[in-house]
């Protein structure tokens, strides 16, 4: 094939990928809705409209929405009693949040390795971390493609363990027909400008458990309870709600994301299927009962002795290069500056799990979630610049 971009070639594809967030007269209108109710917090509708409609989506009986997936993470932990000292088992493949937020109940993370084909928790490491002071496990749906979540729950159901999926990058995303978030204890999500439902800012609470909706609701709403009047609180609680605003942008954000997530389906299973077929790339692992995937991330793995040695951060410079936008991803969480002193006992400078660091250091590839809402022919680019790449390095 012709030189690489990357070395003065002309390059597969110049135009831009869609770009994101989506948007039309739809937020306008709902936007404009808001600003004339004259009522721009809780107690507007659009919230409570949009909290019904997501929960009803989700297969749960209950959504809060608050001020970010880290709050969801923390209030979560809150409710289901997670304090100082207890263990809370996460995958180190994932964003700050999802240990942040155990380090802020003063809990303990303890991190397991990865699933090789997936980068999600791998259950069999959940559950040789159990210790007699793990009291949480928060599987996270990387990318969003569920995590095994009957393993996950089998062995958290054993051990009498709390589960909160960390289901921030997951929106839409099936397990057995079961959208995620709806089968843990409690689900959080994420609508920050890059998710794939998005209001600038903004998070999600979902469970099927009334008591724990309770505190939840309690907790973002200052310590009060639904059925208190305005100033009475009955216990500890902040203002972490959610305003009207961010809910007029979801309840309009909505009504695209079925078919945003088929197309995103669509393409991600064709460039699976194509890219397989090049010798050193390897697609994330879909599991055969994920029945949605999210793919707020396309993740493949990239293996450079088929490459000509050529070292991952080489491929990713070739890749921009051709007009495909592409990142390397995660650092394993447990080497970031929030660990450098031992917490509840754990030396986290000794730790190095093998799946997260090839991952992290060598092989894993990202693309945006927006990349996969082009076309085919969009597709075919990607697939193009990458065996452009094979047949130059």
């Amino acid at each position: 094939m012709s030189k690489l971009a990357l070395d003065g070639g002309k390059p597969v594809r110049t135009k831009a990928f869609p770009g994101w967030p989506i948007w039309d007269e739809t937020e306008k209108k709902s936007l404009m809705e808001t600003l004339e109710s004259g009522q721009w917090g809780l107690y507007n509708s659009k919230i409570s409209e949009f909290e019904k409609k997501y929960a009803d989506f989700v297969g749960v009986n209950h959504c809060i929405l608050v001020t970010s997936g880290t709050t969801a993470l923390v209030i979560s932990l809150i409710a289901g009693g997670i304090g100082e000292g207890d263990e809370v088992i996460i995958p180190p493949y994932t964003f700050t949040a999802t240990a942040a937020a155990v380090l802020m109940m003063n809990a303990v993370p303890v991190f397991v390795d990865v699933d090789p084909g997936t980068y999600n928790m791998a259950p069999e490491e959940f559950e040789k971390a159990i210790t007699e002071r793990t009291k949480a496990v928060i599987p996270v749906h990387i990318a969003g493609g569920p995590a095994d979540m009957d393993a996950i729950m089998a062995v958290a159901k054993k051990h009498d363990i709390f589960v909160i999926e960390d289901a921030c990058q997951a929106h839409a995303a099936e397990w057995k027909d079961q959208k995620v978030g709806g089968i843990g204890n409690m689900g959080c999500f994420s609508f920050q400008a890059s998710k794939n439902l998005c209001a600038g800012e903004g998070g999600a609470i979902t469970t099927n458990d009334p008591e724990l909706a309770d505190r939840a609701w309690a907790y973002h709403n200052c310590g009060r309870s639904q059925d208190a009047s305005r100033y009475e609180t009955y216990g500890l609680g902040a203002n972490f709600r959610m305003t009207a605003w961010q809910a007029a942008i979801l309840l309009s954000q909505m009504t695209r994301l079925e078919e945003q997530t088929k197309t995103r389906n669509e393409n991600g299973v064709y460039l699976s299927e194509k890219l397989a077929e090049i010798e050193g790339i390897t697609p994330a692992r879909r599991d055969e009962a994920i029945t949605c995937h999210a793919y707020h991330l396309y993740m493949f793995q990239y293996d450079s002795s088929k490459f000509n040695n050529k070292p991952r951060e080489k491929f990713l410079e070739a890749l921009s290069a051709e007009g495909i936008p592409c990142s390397r991803g995660y650092h394993p969480l447990y080497k970031h500056d929030m660990f450098r002193k031992p917490i509840g006992g754990i030396d986290y400078s000794k730790i190095n799990l093998p799946v997260t660091e090839k991952a992290c250091n060598e092989e894993a590839v990202w693309l945006k979630q927006s990349t996969l809402l082009g076309t085919k022919e969009d597709m075919d680019d990607i697939i193009t610049a990458v065996k452009k790449i094979k047949d130059n390095f």
